[in-house]
């Protein structure tokens, strides 16, 4: 029987969902590792949810046409605006007028095309779209329909999630996923009692939590959903306090706080002793509500234990983390009973809402890092509107910016950053700002997911030219599977492989381990000016920065001389000197080149 999450979130029983496991590199459910990146179409930016039967069919047929499934496009993924907005007798069914055949007379039409068939649904109560056919409380039973459908990808998007003030959800929902704002807490025992100001004795880690004058708030993990931070480092905070206890045995807690329901405050409490995945997590759960944000009251006692010397007493809330991590695990845990065996490829789309490069290697294959790169979505006839830079996050740079550091964080053992579908083919962007935007996402092994109506492609034309181009195919796909490193920008920074920089006027250089023992390297002008200055890069610098991850790099360091192939133009050239420069680059441009020994 399903469960139904009425009153709160899941309790979790198990440690390997908890946050003090998510560095442990070890994934749940017996996920698959050493997928390469997802290549396919998905309907979204294409046509929104007016995707049809008939579209979708005309989309598989072009596909194969075009001769893209003989490239490695092999997924053909239903976005949202497929399903009835209700459940019939509780199960998932066809909008009977888009695909009046059903979704497994589809599926069998794209698998007879030698194809994937991919499908959308979401972790809340309903879809983006509205439809009221969410997976939260229905795991079991979607998992069972996708099955039997022959589903072999499943996009899962985020909104009207119960657990967070995520996108259409109640903003009040931000009760789960802050602490309250805490002015101390009281430690006492049979023969010892001792009060900690959180302003004065208490310590802040990581990120986000703030002193104010009398107490602590802010006690939670930062929305990633916009650009506005960097996604490297510790993106939770937590208030600890460093209690040394006379003797090992039972304490008792009592911590004085105020509640809310909004950003930066709210009401449920973790309490746990230790760090790491040894620590002992003794409260999880809302506290009592106050009045108001500075109407402080002491909780009831809670019981922990202390080793004699000193302890580590930490108040966090990481719940929007664990929450949406449980949620989605939730739905792999339903396909894993309904066919053990499955294949089936799990899209994690929060974007970036809850920091998924933290956790998502643990249940998904690839997890969305921002919001959506275009909120101008086309339809059957409009190709949509997409755009080279944005303030917010719908630009091909936006999602470069936060992409291009991390690195670190996907692989084949773990999963794929993923920022968004490709817009190439969309209004807004030229021919070259398309070349470079194709170019990023091979260097960064981002997901492929073509976005634009394939009737407007013919076979050899530009669009066909940047989409089919099989030597930066070969780059995504390399069996290696490490994403592009950036080693060197044109804005000053120290450290330009993890600093998150978000000025445009700039040049930047990645290098990226191939399998072969060579390099890529892409020269990108994020600028929308042409540059004229010339910019390079040595064999010191790639050796610094990836040297390690090479395959070779004995062959590549002492190499006299180096066979270099221009990705787009086909020219190779030998160069002797183990530099790597380019003199000029239009606006928007890139130079990719693969290096390798002679």
């Amino acid at each position: 029987m399903e469960e139904k999450f009425v009153s709160g979130p899941k309790k979790l029983e198990d440690r390997a969902y908890r946050y003090d496991a998510f560095s442990n590199g070890k994934a749940l459910l017996n996920k698959k590792k050493r997928r390469l990146p997802a290549m396919g179409w998905n309907s979204w930016n294409a046509f929104g949810s007016g995707n049809t039967e008939e579209l979708t069919k005309a989309m598989a047929d072009a596909m194969v046409e075009l001769g893209l499934d003989k490239l490695g496009y092999r997924y053909v993924v239903l976005d949202d605006g497929c399903y009835k907005p209700e459940r019939v007798e509780g199960k998932l069914s066809n909008e009977s007028v888009k695909f009046p055949s059903g979704f497994k007379a589809l599926s069998d039409y794209i698998h007879g095309k030698g194809l994937k068939f991919g499908m959308y649904n979401d972790i809340g109560t309903n879809l983006c779209a509205g439809a009221a056919v969410g997976t939260c409380g229905h795991e079991m039973t979607d998992a069972e329909s996708y099955i039997e459908w022959g589903v072999d990808f499943l996009k899962v998007d985020n909104c009207y999630y119960l657990w967070d003030n995520a996108t259409f959800s109640d903003a009040a929902n931000a009760k789960y996923v802050y602490a309250p704002n805490i002015r101390g807490i009281r430690v006492e025992s049979q023969d010892f009692a001792e009060e900690f100001s959180a302003v004065e004795e208490g310590m802040l880690r990581g990120c986000g939590a703030e002193k104010k004058e009398t107490f602590v708030t802010n006690i939670g993990t930062f929305d990633g959903t916009g650009p506005d931070a960097t996604p490297v480092g510790e993106q939770s905070g937590e208030l600890v306090f460093a209690v040394k206890a006379p003797a090992a045995g039972s304490y008792r807690v009592t911590v004085t706080y105020a509640t809310g329901e909004e950003v930066g405050r709210g009401s449920w409490l973790q309490l746990a002793v230790g760090e790491g995945e040894e620590s002992v997590v003794y409260y999880d759960d809302f506290l009592p509500a106050t009045e108001g944000a500075e109407d402080f009251r002491k909780s009831d006692e809670i019981e922990i234990q202390l080793q004699a010397g000193e302890n580590l007493i930490r108040l966090m809330n990481h719940r929007r983390q664990e929450n949406t991590l449980s949620s989605y695990a939730a739905l792999l845990e339903g396909l894993n009973a309904a066919a053990p065996d499955h294949d089936v490829v799990l899209s994690i789309c929060e974007w970036g809402k809850t920091q998924p490069q933290n956790w998502g290697y643990k249940v998904g294959d690839s997890w969305r890092i921002l919001n959506d790169i275009t909120f101008r979505v086309g339809a059957d006839g409009d190709p949509g509107v997409g755009a080279w830079t944005d303030d917010y996050t719908p630009s091909v740079i936006s999602q470069y910016n936060k992409a291009v550091i991390m690195d670190e964080f996907a692989g084949p053992d773990k999963g794929w950053n993923d920022p968004d579908m490709l817009m190439i083919g969309m209004n807004g962007l030229t021919e070259t700002m398309c070349r470079t935007h194709m170019a990023m996402w091979c260097m960064m092994n981002a997901p492929l997911m073509l976005g634009l109506d394939l009737r407007r492609v013919k076979k050899g034309d530009a669009i066909w030219q940047m989409i089919a181009n099989e030597e930066l195919i070969a780059l995504n796909q390399d069996a290696l599977g490490i994403p592009a490193k950036r080693i060197f920008t044109s804005v000053s920074t120290d450290a330009p492989d993890t600093d998150y920089i978000r000025e445009y006027d700039r040049v930047d250089i990645l290098a990226k381990p191939l399998a072969d023992g060579g390099v890529a390297l892409s020269f990108i002008n994020v600028s929308q000016e042409k540059v004229d200055e010339g910019y390079g890069v040595e064999t010191a610098d790639i050796l610094k920065y990836i040297g390690h991850k090479m395959q070779n790099r004995e062959a590549f360091a002492g190499a006299g001389s180096y066979r270099v192939t221009n990705l787009w133009t086909g020219e190779s050239e030998t160069n002797t000197t183990g530099r790597f420069r380019v003199e000029a680059l239009e606006a928007c441009d890139n130079v990719t080149i693969r290096i390798m020994p002679a």
